[in-house]
């Protein structure tokens, strides 16, 4: 049976889930990797919970579902830990990696993660800080790479910054910062 790497991505329309999926997608296609990235949502607003989900694999994927048993899940809101099973289906060694001003084993013991470890990054202050807006995406890129190890660092950096280069053509400092707040969150991000 063919392996894959699955990522169930948590966050409120209009935080960029759907985004950070496709960032993450195009950056794994780039080593070879086939890939699905794509978004879960109905009429949702602004503000109502989302998921986006990836799927990598070696080889051809002939599945066309939801993730059930995420190897990573990715929360862009900590107030969706309140409402949201986030940790639904994750799987054994897997991580779960939350934006948060919370230690990451707080909120391992907060959610009796017991088999899997729990990461943390405060991607809405980099984002504020650096972006001037809270669209934490992109931020948790850093941590999802640093965290999963599925890509490797310099590449899936570059490639992320040569598709923010394509979307926002001629705004160099919206593509310099989102690299920015990536390497910010890369080096911050905490592992219980």
């Amino acid at each position: 049976m063919q392996q894959y790497f699955e990522v169930r991505w948590h966050g409120r329309g209009g935080q960029g889930a759907k985004t950070a999926a496709l960032l993450f997608g195009e950056a794994a296609m780039e080593t070879g990797k086939y890939i699905q990235a794509f978004p879960e949502y109905g009429p949702e607003r602004t503000g109502a919970p989302v998921k986006a989900y990836n799927r990598l694999s070696d080889g051809p994927i002939r599945i066309h579902t939801q993730v059930i048993n995420p190897d990573v899940v990715v929360v862009l809101d900590a107030s969706l830990l309140e409402s949201i099973n986030v940790t639904e289906g994750l799987k054994d060694n897997g991580a779960l990696i939350v934006n948060t001003q919370e230690k990451a084993a707080a909120i391992k013991e907060k959610l009796r993660v017991t088999n899997a470890k729990v990461a943390v990054v405060d991607a809405t202050k980099i984002a504020v800080e650096i972006l001037k807006k809270n669209v934490p995406n992109t931020v948790m890129l850093g941590a999802m790479v640093k965290i999963t190890g599925v890509l490797e660092w310099d590449s899936a950096l570059a490639s992320i910054k040569e598709k923010l280069e394509v979307k926002f053509r001629g705004r160099t400092e919206i593509i310099e910062g989102n690299v920015e707040a990536i390497k910010r969150a890369y080096d911050e991000v905490e592992v219980a």
